[in-house]
């Protein structure tokens, strides 16, 4: 988890937290990646619930936005 995570503000919002799983489906990528990217602290900000990972959505988005741009510069 990094920084200035907000746990909550996806179920204040009425949207669920995602797991891992929903996460890999979303982004079309394998699970294991995810664990990968958490280990070397890369990827969209995380939460830990108990011994869950868990994603808010809308923190998701917000990264995906903050990685456009990238594909344009090569």
């Amino acid at each position: 988890m990094t920084k200035g995570d907000r746990p909550g503000d996806a179920l204040a919002a009425g949207e669920p937290l995602w797991t891992p799983d929903d996460l890999s489906g979303f982004l079309s990528i394998p699970e294991k990646t995810l664990r990968e990217w958490r280990s070397k602290g890369y990827g969209p900000p995380w939460l830990k619930v108990g011994k869950h990972v868990r994603y808010e959505p809308d923190r998701v988005r917000e990264w995906l936005d903050t990685l456009t741009g990238s594909a344009d510069a090569a």
